[in-house]
């Protein structure tokens, strides 16, 4: 049986010489790099999250716990890197934290898993305004928009997102998803959002969803 705790606590550790260590146990198991994102990386990170939330750790921790997972994640890189182009592709994302908002930990574990799932992933990284998400999508052919927000005064830009497509005649060319802890599904819904990823396992299956229905 897969032991995912020692990579869980690896990571919370923030040690990425254990956390690439035990990602390699994990694939020397057999055990499947998304796998191992959704039951160790995913989880780990969530849990991160949490104590940051509670003001259990500093974000520093939180940083030291990013590079651990992204230690874990080049272990996997070649064998996800086979898998992706065998794997049929699901549709192209547009990715970002909107304008005013840094915070992108969530944001770069979405990025990773949606990769793994088969979708290709434009990161735009943190701070994009809205300009910058519309403009990408047109010049990659995107299918998804994802947009995250980690403050409750950054969320109020991601409604300009969908006035402006609206305005441009584009929403019925993009789905657009919002995730991050301030959002709410009722809100996202009500502000004309198509998806929401209350988590990281959660908004990966809401791209997926949406993907079907493109």
């Amino acid at each position: 049986m897969a032991n995912f705790q020692e990579l869980i606590d690896a990571v919370i550790r923030g040690d990425e010489a254990a956390a690439a260590a035990a990602a390699k146990k994990l694939l020397d198991e057999g055990i499947e790099p998304t796998r191992i994102i959704n039951e160790a990386l995913a989880p780990a990170m969530a849990e991160m999250g949490r104590r940051f939330e509670r003001l259990e750790v500093f974000l520093s921790d939180s940083l030291l716990a990013t590079d651990a997972m992204k230690a874990a994640m080049k272990v996997m890189e070649p064998q996800m890197l086979r898998e992706k182009s065998s794997a049929p592709k699901l549709g192209v994302v547009v990715l970002g934290t909107i304008e005013g908002d840094v915070h992108d930990i969530g944001k770069n574990i979405v990025a990773t898993m949606l990769e793994a799932s088969g979708f290709e992933v434009h990161d735009l990284g943190r701070d994009v305004s809205v300009a910058a998400f519309i403009t990408k999508a047109q010049e990659v052919k995107a299918d998804i928009i994802g947009v995250s927000a980690l403050m409750t005064t950054t969320m109020y830009n991601m409604p300009r997102l969908i006035k402006d497509l609206k305005d441009m005649g584009l929403k019925d060319k993009f789905k657009v998803v919002f995730g991050g802890a301030p959002v709410l599904p009722e809100w996202a819904e009500e502000m004309g959002a198509d998806g929401y990823g209350k988590d990281f396992t959660q908004a990966v299956n809401v791209f997926k969803k949406l993907s079907v229905k493109k």
